[in-house]
């Protein structure tokens, strides 16, 4: 199974009705953070303005936004972002009538007629997910040539010692471009390295530690005290794991923080839109999205994210997947109109380990190999995998092997 870019084929704007289309209409924001009347607010698809006779493709687009136009170009501006008087697209038709066109089917594919009748039409926890596994292998394998892969992650990624060894080699594997994620993600995964515990759960054998409720705040009073993250992972306090790796491999990531938040780490952002804009930092690079298992970061990424990039002058599609144990998180992603997203409906912890193993072939001990058993299931084992999402790719993990794996290096 091979990977090839869909091509993307652009209006034809000789049709009469894109010759024949006004201008559109440009008003002033009337103050900082206001647009005017009737503004035109975008989507996630590609959006055509007629400027001077051209149809201007708003190049780096979010939903949600109002176009304004920048030095020639067509720009998508958070409405807190608009400056009083400079030119804002106004007009809510779609079709070219008012000079403003949403076009949804530049990669559109041919689909043979679909039937009227047809069971297990929606992504669920039933739904067969083998293909779409296949299918990311041979993206992330593109992507890491051709592309920016950035994944957003919610702390259940770091409360498995396989599933942090796994995203480890991912990123030393150079299948990570950047990460967006909370506090509790990098103060949980930064807590393993310094102290084996995950909210004072050993992240092996799940056994609670003697004054484990410490461990975390414990973490993040050692990381405040060396000042930053990356100067923790310098002395030597973090050795491995999902934030020590992107320290290390000069990994961009960006922290937003919630009301609920212990510490922080010193580099969470408090203000909301400060985050907000440095995510979208990251987001305009990105030309695939992996989300798991964080539903506030996941919608707000993909608020934020377009169905298309244009790259050294090509437009491509954004690849966009929603990972969680959990139906409504992953539906809910597109109740906020994020209508490209691809939803995986599986244990997040899993799914990074088969990711890894997908991309990156056989782990060593060396490098903190995932361990899961191979021995014939007991009751208990089979038990698991009746409730697991994607038993087939998934194996079990006995309870009752004695001892913790030794610690990666």
């Amino acid at each position: 199974m091979s990977f090839t870019l869909p091509q993307y084929h652009a209006p034809d704007f000789q049709e009469t009705r894109f010759q024949s289309a006004p201008e559109a209409r440009f008003e002033p924001a009337p103050k900082d953070g206001v647009a005017p009347e009737g503004y035109h607010a975008t989507t996630i698809y590609p959006e055509y303005f007629k400027v001077g006779g051209r149809w201007l493709l708003a190049e780096e687009s979010r939903m949600d936004c109002v176009a304004a136009l920048r030095d020639g170009k067509i720009a998508a501006v958070e409405f807190r972002n608009l400056k009083a008087g400079e030119p804002v697209a106004v007009g809510r038709t779609e079709d070219a009538s008012e000079g403003i066109y949403v076009y949804p089917f530049g990669f559109a594919e041919e689909k043979g007629e679909a039937e009227t009748f047809a069971f297990r039409q929606c992504r669920s926890r039933e739904t067969a997910y083998s293909m779409d596994y296949d299918s990311i292998y041979e993206l992330l394998r593109h992507e890491k040539e051709h592309g920016r892969i950035l994944w957003v992650m919610g702390p259940a990624c770091a409360f498995d010692h396989d599933a942090r060894a796994a995203f480890a080699a991912l990123v030393r594997g150079g299948y990570v471009h950047g990460l967006l994620a909370g506090n509790a993600l990098a103060t949980h995964d930064l807590e393993a390295s310094y102290l084996g515990t995950a909210l004072g759960q050993d992240i092996y054998t799940q056994k609670s530690m003697p004054n484990g409720h410490y461990n975390h705040i414990d973490t993040l009073n050692a990381i405040r005290l060396c000042g930053s993250t990356a100067a923790f992972v310098e002395a030597g306090k973090a050795k491995d794991g999902i934030i020590y790796e992107c320290v290390r491999n000069h990994i961009p990531y960006v922290l937003v923080g919630s009301v609920r938040d212990d510490g922080p780490l010193p580099e969470v952002y408090g203000n909301v839109y400060e985050g907000q804009d440095a995510m979208r930092a990251l987001v305009r690079e990105a030309t695939t999205v992996i989300c798991m298992a964080s539903t506030l970061h996941t919608v707000a990424t993909g608020n934020m994210t377009p169905s298309y990039r244009v790259v050294d002058g090509v437009v491509r599609p954004v690849y966009f997947y929603s990972v969680d144990v959990s139906e409504f998180a992953v539906n809910k992603l597109r109740d906020r109109g994020s209508l490209s997203v691809r939803t995986i409906v599986t244990n997040v912890q899993d799914f990074i380990v088969n990711v890894r193993k997908g991309v990156c072939g056989p782990a060593t001990n060396r490098q903190g190999a995932e361990r899961r058993s191979s021995a014939p299931c007991s009751f208990a084992i089979f038990c698991e995998i009746a409730v697991s999402a994607d038993s087939r790719r998934c194996p079990a993990r006995s309870p009752w092997r004695p001892g913790k794996p030794p610690r990666p290096a």
